[in-house]
């Protein structure tokens, strides 16, 4: 099976409400797809949330990516040297994380489908059912609390809670959600590098004192300060997680040693896609550390892609893959089953997903 051409195209999904963190507020998905086509008419569907804030990409300069560095690179190799392809991909050009990870995914996806099995069971077949959290946007306290019942009410166990937009504000959102909620669903904190070393010591130890038994911190500061992150972490009880500081298996490997997280979180479009988010697995799981599976705001297509790692490698013991349910719509078809909480992988060839809402492919 020889890659024959890689094509981009976009999407637009309206979302269920905008979603508001302490870097952006967004109403409205709008992502690249992409589509790696083989000699033999097969397709492996990918997709690339331009993330600017976090990883510095575009929708500009995603598609100028592929076109001009990685589909020049790739265009003639063998599906099934999927080492070599990945090498390939990876050195055609630094960075571009977001564009790298669409490619890759396309490319489990024809390589499963190649060999006519689920890329999880391939990677692994750890589990073939998730529970992922639900993300609540910052915003004023009631909102926030009405948005947490109604994802309780959804059949959600696990929330995600955006703060780091007003520090100070940030104990009491935690405690109001709390009260409403009850003790019996678990509650995670995500700053996203809005706080202080100092700051994040305080307020964590705030929700510690008023016992509101939180799950996880999630890069509470900037990504660059390690030396900050190791403060916190060493100074609090809740688990820290690292999210923003860890793009390769270099940073992991840089985090675990200095002790500057308790946890790594997984994002495909920071890592340049599965290839090289296995390799932070292998590191994570030498060290005795877990990890969890997280996405930026994206639809079906690439969390599906993400759904699969975290099916296939049993050191990924949570799930932040909720972008499909942050969506009003999804067109997709195939691929793992997202009902809310629960997502139940399927064993359709590869990522499994098809019916991409694309027509202008270039």
């Amino acid at each position: 099976m020889v890659i024959q051409d890689i094509r981009t195209g976009r999407i637009s999904l309206p979302l269920r409400h905008p979603f508001k963190t302490a870097l952006r507020t967004v109403t409205h998905l709008e992502d690249v797809v992409v589509m790696v086509v083989a000699d033999d008419g097969q397709v492996g569907y990918g997709e690339a949330p331009p993330t600017a804030v976090i990883t510095g990409d575009t929708m500009g300069s995603v598609e100028c990516a592929v076109r001009d560095f990685i589909r020049p690179a790739l265009v003639g190799m063998e599906v099934e040297d999927l080492d070599g392809v990945m090498k390939k991909l990876q050195a055609c050009m630094v960075k571009n994380t977001t564009a790298k990870a669409a490619v890759d995914m396309a490319l489990y996806d024809l390589w499963g489908k190649r060999y006519g099995i689920p890329v999880w069971r391939a990677l692994g077949g750890a589990r073939r059912e998730l529970e992922t959290d639900l993300t609540i946007s910052v915003n004023p306290v009631e909102e926030m609390v009405k948005d947490s019942l109604e994802a309780v009410e959804r059949g959600y166990r696990i929330l995600k809670i955006k703060v780091g937009k007003d520090p100070k504000a940030d104990v009491e959102r935690m405690a109001a959600i709390r009260g409403a909620v009850g003790p019996d669903v678990k509650l995670r904190v995500d700053a996203n590098q809005g706080w202080r070393a100092k700051e994040a010591v305080a307020i964590i130890s705030a929700m510690e004192d008023k016992g509101l038994d939180i799950d996880l911190v999630e890069q509470p500061v900037p990504a660059h300060d390690l030396e900050g992150m190791v403060y916190v972490t060493s100074r609090v009880q809740t688990p820290i997680l690292a999210d923003e500081s860890v793009f390769s298996p270099a940073d992991a490997v840089e985090i675990i040693r200095r002790g500057a997280a308790d946890l790594i979180n997984i994002k495909l479009m920071k890592t340049g896609g599965i290839w090289q988010a296995l390799k932070i697995c292998d590191v994570a799981e030498i060290y005795g550390v877990e990890c969890m599976i997280g996405c930026m705001l994206e639809s079906r297509l690439s969390v599906a892609a993400a759904a699969h790692l975290a099916a296939g490698r049993s050191v990924i013991t949570r799930c932040d893959l909720d972008g499909p349910s942050l969506c009003a719509e999804d067109p997709f078809t195939g691929g793992p089953v997202f009902d809310e909480a629960v997502i139940r992988m399927s064993d359709d060839p590869g990522i499994g997903v098809t019916n991409v809402p694309c027509e202008d492919w270039h």
